[in-house]
This record gives C-alpha cells, sequence and structure tokens, in this order.
C-alpha cells in the first residue's frame, strides 16, 4: 500500500504485520504467564460451550433455528422475507440455503465448536496484525489476551447464544487485510465480506486511497457479482431488500429497538420519524464515513494498519440501518489504538472499550432517566469516537512507546517487608486520570451490589432462617454485654418527630454523597493522599463483603417478635418470602458489618487525618457519631454491626500501610513540587 514503506513494510501486502517477527529466547516466567492465559482462553471457551449446549434446545441457538430448523425460513417458498425472522441479505440466504440439511445435523455441538474456531482465528489474525516494533512478551502474550477478550464480549457471546453469522464478515476483512497474497485475494475476501454486511463497502475507499487500487476494484466487483447472483436466482427478495427494506432496515424488528446500536436507531429513539430522520440520518451518516476513512488513511500512512481497519469498521456500525449486537465487534479491535502522552491516561481508552463490550450498561450508568440516551447508546458512542473523535497517537510521537512516567514519593520501608506486593505498590504523587478513576468506582459499586445481592442466593427469602438465627445470636451477646440499646434508641426516637425525621433523613441521604464528596475533594486538592484514601476504602468494602457473605445477618428492623419499628422504610409485612422496600434490589440482610457506619467512620478517619483546623477535624468525627446512632435509632442495625463496620475499616487503612507504606508526608519538597505538578487538569 501507498507510504506503507515509512513503517519499513512492504507496500504490496496490507498485511505484512503478520511476518517478519525476531524470534528471541523467552524467560520461564514469560512462558508461565503465557500458559497461564491460555489456559484462562481454554477455560472460557469451556464455559461458553456448556451455557450454550446445556441449554434446553429451542432456548439456545434461537436465531439459527429460525433459519435452518424444520420450520425456519430457508424451508419455507416464497420470500425469505416474510417473516421477520430473517434479517441478512439475499445473498446470505443464498449461501445458507445449500447447507440447511447439513446445518440441522450439526445444529447444537457442530456450529458452536465452529463459531468458537472462528473466534480463535479472529484473535490470532489480530493478534498477529500489531503494528511493528512488537516486544517479546506483546509477542507472547497478544494472541491468549485477544482471544480472552473476544470470548468475554457481548458481541461473541451473542453470537454462540443466538448462532449468528456475524463473525464471518469480520474474519474475512481481516483475512483480505492481513494475510491474503495478492491484491486480487485480498479484494475477494473483502467483497464476499461486503455482500454479507453491505456497509463493509467502506473498506473500498480505503483500499483505494491507501494505493491499493486493484484490491479496490476487487473488492467491488466481488460485491456486485455476489448481489447479481442472488438477484439472479431470488429477484423477489433482493427487490425486497435493496429497494423497498432501503439496505435492510426494518428487518428483525422494530429498527428503534435499544439493541440497534446504529445513528438511524438513535435517531428514532430519540423520536425523530419521517423525512427529517431519513434526511439527518444520511446526511450524518457521510459526514461520519468521510471523516472516519480520513483518519483512517492517516493511521494506515502511519503503519497502524489493524487500527485503520478497526476505525473504517466502527464507521459501518455507526452508518449502518440497523447494527444488532452481535455485529459490534469492530469497537473491540479499536482498543490497539494509543491514547494519552502520560503513563497513566495510556489505560483509559482500551479499559472504557472493553467495559462497554464486556458489561451491560446498567452496570457502567446508573439507571437513572436523564442518563437513558447515554446509556441506551453507549456502544454507539463508543463507535462514534473510535471512527471521529478519539485522538489515537501517531507511531511517529515521542510518547507513542514512551509515555510521560509518574511521579513518585522518595522509597518509604513499608514495616512489614515480606508481603510480595510492596515493591509493586509504590506511592504516587499525582492525580490519576478522572475517567479511569470514576469507572472503577461505578463497576466496584455494581460488582458490590451484585455480590451483596448474591450472598443470599439471589432474594432475600432464601437467607432468611439464617440471617433471623444469627440476629437472635447477635441480641443475646449484646445482653450478655449489657449493650443491647437498640430497643429503647428506636421507640425514644419514634415518640420524638423532629428527631426521627433528622435520624431517617441522615440514613437514607449521606451513606453515598459523604464518601464520594471526601474522594471528590481529596482528588481536586489532595491527589497525593487521594490514592491513600481510595485503597482503605477499597479494601474495607471488599472485606464487608466477604462478611456479608459468610454471615448473613437480619437487622433489628426485620426481626419479627421483637417489636421495632422501621421508621425509614415503614411497616414491614412478614408474611411475605420477601417483604420491606428495596428487598428485590439489595440484600437486607447484609447488616455484619455495617457499612453504613464503615464508610461514614472512613470519612471521618480521612478528615481527620487531613485537616488543618481543629473544628473540621470535629466535624468530620461527628459524622460517624451521627450514623452510629441513625443506624441504631432506625432499627437498621446493632451495635456490634457499628463495631463490624470500625474493624473492617481499620484493616483496610492498615492493609493500606502494609502494602504500600505509610502515607507520604507533605513536608517533603518534592512532594510539594509534584503536588503543585498535579493541579494541571487531566
Amino acid at each position: 500500500m501507498a507510504n506503507a514503506e515509512r513503517s519499513g513494510r512492504p507496500a504490496e501486502a496490507f498485511g505484512a504485520t503478520a511476518v517478519g517477527r525476531t524470534r528471541t529466547p523467552t524467560r520461564t516466567p514469560l512462558r508461565v504467564a503465557c500458559l497461564g492465559l491460555w489456559l484462562i482462553v481454554a477455560v472460557l471457551a469451556a464455559r461458553q460451550v456448556t451455557a450454550v449446549l446445556g441449554t434446553p434446545r429451542g432456548e439456545r441457538l434461537t436465531d439459527l433455528e429460525t433459519w435452518v430448523g424444520p420450520n425456519g425460513v430457508l424451508h419455507v417458498n416464497g420470500s425469505l422475507y416474510d417473516s421477520t425472522r430473517f434479517t441478512g441479505t439475499p445473498f446470505n440466504g443464498l449461501v445458507l440455503k445449500p447447507l440447511t440439511r447439513a446445518a440441522e445435523q450439526a445444529l447444537g455441538w457442530g456450529w458452536t465448536f465452529g463459531t468458537l474456531l472462528l473466534v480463535v482465528a479472529l484473535g490470532l489474525v489480530a493478534a498477529r496484525a500489531l503494528p511493528q516494533p512488537v516486544g517479546r512478551r506483546t509477542t507472547l502474550l497478544a494472541a491468549p489476551v485477544a482471544i480472552g477478550l473476544l470470548m468475554l464480549s457481548l458481541p461473541v457471546r451473542n453470537t454462540l447464544w443466538l448462532g449468528q453469522t456475524s463473525i464471518i464478515p469480520v474474519l474475512l476483512v481481516l483475512l483480505g487485510c492481513f494475510t491474503a497474497r495478492g491484491q486480487r485475494t485480498s479484494g475477494l475476501l473483502i467483497g464476499v465480506a461486503a455482500a454479507l454486511q453491505p456497509t463493509l463497502l467502506l473498506f473500498t475507499p480505503l483500499l483505494w486511497c491507501t494505493g491499493r487500487r486493484r484490491a479496490a476494484l476487487s473488492t467491488g466487483a466481488t460485491f456486485a457479482a455476489c448481489t447479481a447472483l442472488a438477484w439472479a436466482a431470488m429477484p423477489h427478495d433482493s427487490h425486497r431488500y435493496w429497494v423497498h427494506h432501503l439496505a435492510g432496515v426494518g428487518l428483525g424488528g422494530p429498527a428503534d429497538d435499544l439493541a440497534n446500536q446504529s445513528l438511524h436507531g438513535a435517531l428514532l429513539r430519540l423520536g425523530l420519524t419521517g423525512s427529517l430522520e431519513i434526511a439527518l440520518y444520511l446526511t450524518l451518516g457521510a459526514a461520519v464515513a468521510v471523516l472516519a476513512l480520513r483518519r483512517a488513511v492517516r493511521y494506515v500512512d502511519d503503519g497502524q494498519l489493524l487500527l485503520a481497519v478497526a476505525i473504517t469498521g466502527c464507521a459501518a456500525i455507526v452508518v449502518s440501518p440497523t447494527a444488532w449486537q452481535h455485529q459490534l465487534l469492530w469497537v473491540l479491535l479499536a482498543v490497539v489504538g494509543r491514547v494519552g502522552r502520560r503513563a497513566g491516561d495510556r489505560y483509559v481508552w482500551p479499559v472504557t472499550v472493553i467495559l462497554i463490550m464486556t458489561l451491560p450498561t446498567r452496570m457502567l450508568l446508573p439507571d437513572m432517566r436523564a442518563l437513558d440516551p447515554l446509556r441506551t447508546n453507549l456502544v454507539l458512542l463508543a463507535a462514534l469516537a473510535a471512527a471521529t473523535a478519539v485522538p489515537f497517537l501517531s507511531r511517529t510521537s515521542p510518547h507513542y512507546r514512551a509515555p510521560l512516567p509518574p511521579e513518585y514519593a522518595p522509597a518509604v520501608p513499608a514495616r512489614f517487608r515480606h508481603v510480595p506486593l510492596v515493591p509493586f505498590l509504590r506511592r504516587v504523587l499525582t492525580r490519576p486520570n478522572l475517567l479511569l478513576e470514576l469507572l472503577l468506582i461505578r463497576v466496584t459499586y455494581a460488582a458490590y451490589a451484585q455480590v451483596r445481592l448474591a450472598a443470599t442466593g439471589g432474594s432475600n427469602s432464601a437467607g432468611r432462617a439464617e440471617a433471623e438465627e444469627n440476629g437472635r445470636q447477635i441480641l443475646s451477646l449484646e445482653r450478655a454485654l449489657h449493650i443491647d440499646i437498640e430497643r429503647w434508641a428506636n421507640h425514644t426516637v419514634v415518640t420524638i418527630d423532629r428527631l426521627r425525621d433528622l435520624f431517617d433523613f441522615y440514613y437514607t441521604s449521606l451513606h453515598f454523597i459523604a464518601p464520594l464528596t471526601v474522594l471528590a475533594v481529596l482528588y481536586w486538592r489532595r491527589p497525593t493522599d487521594y490514592r491513600w484514601a481510595r485503597s482503605a476504602l477499597g479494601f474495607a468494602t471488599l472485606l464487608a463483603l466477604v462478611g456479608f457473605w459468610l454471615y448473613p445477618l437480619a437487622p433489628p428492623r426485620l426481626m419479627p417478635t421483637l417489636g421495632f419499628i422501621d421508621t425509614v422504610h415503614g411497616v414491614q409485612d412478614f408474611s411475605q418470602p420477601d417483604y420491606g422496600t428495596l428487598t428485590s434490589l439489595t440484600n437486607q440482610y447484609a447488616a455484619m458489618p455495617s457499612l453504613h457506619f464503615g464508610w461514614s467512620l472512613w470519612c471521618g478517619l480521612v478528615i481527620a487525618v487531613l485537616a488543618r483546623r481543629w473544628w473540621i477535624k470535629a466535624l468530620g468525627m461527628l459524622h460517624p457519631l451521627l450514623t452510629a446512632s441513625s443506624i441504631i435509632a432506625t432499627g437498621n442495625h446493632w451495635v456490634l454491626d457499628a463495631a463490624g463496620g470500625a474493624a473492617v475499616v481499620g484493616v483496610g487503612f492498615a492493609l493500606t500501610y502494609a502494602l504500600s507504606g505509610p502515607r507520604a508526608s507533605p513536608a517533603d519538597p518534592r512532594q510539594v513540587v509534584s503536588v503543585r505538578r498535579g493541579f494541571i487538569p487531566c
């Protein structure tokens, strides 16, 4: 391709990155790590196969069943599109019809294992297409990492579950770009992919503008030949697809469905319809295609061929009339782009892409009505950003291979030097990337909520008997210690309206607001202390999850016959298996240890340690005192729950000290300079 010699590659092969790697001796730890990654890939593959084949027939491979099953559309005489079940091009139907009988015989094992082989091939090709120079570690680990990420991605999981064929066009394009010998063969493979998924014709101008005009002509000719062949064999279906449905719009269900992550689907979800929506869709789609192709050509000239292919594929997602979830693999390939001059920023883009492509959007964004437009179009926004906006670094940039390193505090010996992680947890002085921290906090909280609910078997009724028995144990222990003040405090507060309202408000409003506020202030004003405080909070929360799992405990308000009054949630109906407010959303028996008190104590200790004025320290320590009073007076926790919360917070700070040493001293001149540098916005 044109200008490919700038990166030291032959101009003839789009995929010259696949050859010419220098073989060097590898160290044993690296080989062990590689073997471990391959074992993880094998476990993921086995899990996917078990999940699909362990599901009764009729609930698995449902899309494949609708095509080739006994009553599938490929058996029906007449149009493929008489039913909305078939969403492919007429060429898709032409290819699948002769394979109907064989596909029926291998509907389970054969199709699933065949799809897994395609995923492995896709990962291997992508790993070998990384831009040179590639180090020994990357050469060994790229393939298992790529295949593992593909296995975890939602598009691949959907493809395996539904029995889709959407991996084939992506693999054909990568084979045509990186492994095919000769431009005609390359164009042939990409042309067949475009015949299966028409928006992949965007690769034709990419080939043309990068000097591979013979491949571009071959792509166009192959697409035209496949489409003409399908038109000759199925003229009615072809007319209906290309004319009536306007490149497939309306096939497979409503185009405004949340699963349609294309620009057309997003505009429909925003309420635009008719000629205005079509005009806006065509205008914006053309602008995205032009801008993406310009960027892709630039990165091809820069030697980042895989990134250029991923950008073009993301543009194809955006401009496609319908882009269902199993067709979105191009976004995951964009993870190869490097963004950011600082080492701390280098992980933001790949982490964002991996989270979006592997986790449900409800785990990434809270379920708030104001965020609905963002949450329902998250994958589309990622594809749009990759195609048009993300400032990927050029290989000629000095920061491409050597990002600016973080500032570290001078080494301070930890008390426990035998802890293996100590050398790797150096005390960074500059603030971390904000987007990465927000993603970390959001995903961690979502995982925390899921684990907390799963601690009783996924529902409150599953652990009710054990939780109530543990509640009676806690009450007996408190009576023995003469600290069973919960019922007295509860009934006293109920008789004083203002005090009850104060404690109800304190219990419901500050549990999340206070820790997030402290973290935000530390991030902006005290970046050297932010990581220290955040790590202690993370360890405390992790230990609390272990407590929820091992010791489910009913709070006083959910203990029948004890006479507690739930001032926050209202009267409880003990005749129902699941009772109380929010029982379907959270584990009501996650009372020991109390994170209400634990998080408030963490806030108080951080403020007491870092604040300069005595009255601010006093206000900080007043927060856990009021929190302890509110959780006991409202009947939501036992006194010993607060003691458990204090214990996990103490252990959290101790682990932070043991692993990374003492908190950095602000008296260190080097730290003062670094803190000032840290005020530069990320």
